[in-house]
């Protein structure tokens, strides 16, 4: 197809140099898709670099500890793509010998991997004729072609496959689906795409019909909710605090954290006092607390607004088992408490 031909002669002269493009390594290959999942490639190519210079094989990485694979992800969010990135890596090595899988049928079976990041390793490291589809080739495809069916159904995951499946040349497949991505990040960005220079101009339906910023459709996701968190920051005399490891389901799942107070609305010191007096880990009314930010920190995520206050409680001796301040920056933790580490400065 046209299409084809344009969009791959257009990436050999603007493709960007990254690394991951320099190999057909499948481990490298994994992992700079598994990074760049919900992120973009200037945030992604530190990780990048800092998990192949740590982890150079799947054998170093499924050798690792799930608590060192967190912390090097720190600061990266949706931390269980690294859970999942681990556990793929101990599979990988325990039931595989080391060898990745060379087919798309087989990727799927590793943890983490969906269609899109099957697709993408299968076509760049083996040369599978599978389409990807993320959301750079749905905003091409759905501007080229006027299509307004929403991207986030699974009508439309079906539609916007089948197309992108039909398009792919079955002699480069790697190279189109690099080159349709790139495009898409590049020359048909979300909003201002110069159009006067795009090379598919002749025909795009949505240029045609003056609806470039009405593509892709996607239906709107509901409300984030909004929760207040309190967490209580513990200094004794000996200068310990109490870091508490994160159990069960959950987006910080394996991480720590302070104990955590979570409340209906935000807290007043009169309110935490008195949830305080409450608590296990306060043996007696002999401390001193202070409210470390005024204003609650608000912590936007996906689906949750985090409305977060620190509250210091400076105390004689511990309840329980605490750990030293100095080595508190040694726990991988969310982003959210990183921040409150590195401001606080033990």
């Amino acid at each position: 197809m046209i299409i084809n031909n344009i969009l791959t002669s257009w990436y050999s002269v603007n493709k960007r140099d990254l690394p991951w493009r320099r190999t057909t390594n499948p481990y490298f290959i994994w992992l700079s898709e598994i990074i760049l999942q919900q992120t973009k490639i200037e945030q992604g190519l530190p990780y990048y670099e800092a998990f192949v210079t740590k982890y150079p094989s799947v054998f170093d990485l499924a050798n690792a500890s799930e608590s060192e694979v967190l912390k090097l992800w720190q600061g990266l969010g949706y931390y269980s793509r690294a859970r999942n990135l681990h556990a793929s890596a101990k599979y990988i090595v325990a039931e595989l010998d080391g060898v990745f899988p060379n087919n798309y049928k087989d990727l799927l079976k590793l943890k983490g991997v969906g269609d899109y990041t099957a697709s993408a390793i299968a076509s760049f490291c083996f040369d599978e004729v599978c389409a990807v589809v993320d959301g750079n080739v749905y905003r091409v495809l759905s501007r080229y072609f006027g299509i307004d069916t929403p991207i986030n159904t699974s009508q439309g995951n079906k539609e916007f496959k089948a197309l992108a499946q039909k398009l792919i040349s079955p002699k480069n497949p790697g190279e189109f689906n690099q080159a349709i991505m790139e495009f898409g990040a590049r020359q048909c960005k979300p909003s201002n795409p110069d159009c006067t220079v795009c090379p598919l101009q002749d025909g795009c339906m949505a240029l045609q019909k003056n609806s470039i910023n009405d593509l892709p459709v996607k239906l709107k996701s509901l409300k984030p909710k909004t929760k207040h968190f309190n967490f209580i920051v513990f200094i004794s005399n000996e200068g310990e605090t109490i870091i508490e490891k994160r159990e069960g389901k959950g987006i910080w799942q394996n991480l720590y954290q302070f104990p955590l107070i979570e409340t209906e609305t935000s807290t007043s010191f009169d309110t935490m006092h008195s949830l305080l007096e409450k608590h296990e880990l306060i043996p007696s009314s002999n401390y001193d607390l202070t409210l470390y930010n005024e204003e609650a920190i608000v912590h936007k995520l996906s689906h949750q607004h985090l409305h977060t206050k620190f509250w210091i409680v400076a105390i004689d001796s511990l309840a329980s088992k605490g750990v030293s301040v100095d080595i508190i920056k040694d726990y991988p933790v969310p982003v959210l408490l990183s921040n409150f580490i590195e401001e606080f400065n033990f």
